[in-house]
């Protein structure tokens, strides 16, 4: 394995990790009742502002092509704003975060359908074998039973608008990231995320607004904690593992984003794990392992 890809994979797990810490610090904050549509749409105005800081500071080059403006603004549209929305909607209809875990989850299958079909990238059937047995250890670590509200089945429908969502954010990434750099692709991703959460922000986001609670540290490190590791850093390196990996074998590790978030929780005393969700870790692990086996000779195209 060369240096590039070895730094490849390294991003992949920072930014794991990242996205497992933002659910402890989002989950924080809406403990003190600050609304997703205030501490979302601070957090994307201070990682826009922090990249555009670095990329000024580095000498990056900024300028948009004019052919990619619309690019740019699909990308943003569907992450942030189309999936924090309905992964936040999706949230409440089911009323269980290890089901929609579970939804997100199932993100990598898509990916590898886009990896394949669009990007025409190699997946042998090792690969598509490790992404099953992924799934099935995270459902392991993850699954209990829920009793179903309602709105359940409109809330599954929201979530795979979430995981659309992300599978096509990824995919206008690997474009834009042959002609710019990761941290101007996240910086432009996340100002015009910003704008795009401007109408909530002032409608929802200070509805009720508690200067005290709100301006507080309790309040205002989650949020600059969320801005700073799980934005700026951890979608720049996101974009670049994908730029060095490809589509689908980047986005098998957000498969492992819940299991992280177990773990971390479990650290922090907030969870416990029992053996057989410590075994379905140690499967999904496995499933990992195999799906980053380069292929041989044949390889599986559909």
């Amino acid at each position: 394995m060369n240096k590039d890809f070895l730094r490849a994979y390294l991003a992949a797990m920072l930014t794991v990790m990242l996205w497992a810490m933002s659910y402890i610090w989002s989950d924080r904050l809406l403990e003190l009742a600050i609304p997703v549509e205030f501490f979302v749409s601070v957090r994307l105005c201070i990682a826009g502002i922090l990249l555009f800081a670095l990329n000024s500071f580095l000498g990056q080059d900024m300028r948009m092509r004019r052919q990619d403006v619309f690019k740019f603004v699909i990308l943003s549209l569907c992450m942030p704003f189309v999936y924090f929305v309905a992964e936040t909607y999706g949230l409440q209809f089911t009323e269980s975060p290890t089901i929609t875990s579970l939804i997100v989850a199932t993100n990598p299958l898509f990916a590898m359908a886009v990896g394949l079909l669009i990007f025409k990238e190699n997946f042998t059937r090792i690969n598509i074998l490790g992404v099953v047995i992924t799934l099935a250890g995270l459902w392991r670590v993850t699954f209990s039973r829920t009793e179903t509200g309602p709105m359940f089945w409109v809330g599954i429908g929201i979530l795979f608008i979430a995981v659309i969502s992300e599978v096509s954010q990824i995919s206008v990434t690997k474009h834009l990231s042959a002609r710019y750099t990761p941290s101007v692709i996240v910086m432009y991703q996340f100002l015009f995320g910003a704008v795009l959460f401007m109408p909530l922000f002032f409608t929802k986001g200070l509805h009720g607004f508690d200067a005290a609670r709100y301006l507080s540290w309790e309040s205002l490190y989650p949020i600059i904690a969320l801005a700073l590791f799980c934005s700026a850093t951890a979608f720049t390196s996101w974009a670049y593992a994908i730029r060095k990996l490809g589509v689908a074998h980047t986005s098998v590790f957000l498969a492992v984003v819940p299991l992280v978030t177990a773990v971390l929780s479990f650290l922090f005393g907030e969870e416990r794990l029992s053996a057989l969700q410590w075994a379905g870790l140690a499967v999904a692990m496995v499933g990992i392992y195999l799906t980053q086996l380069p292929p041989k000779k044949p390889t599986c195209k559909a």
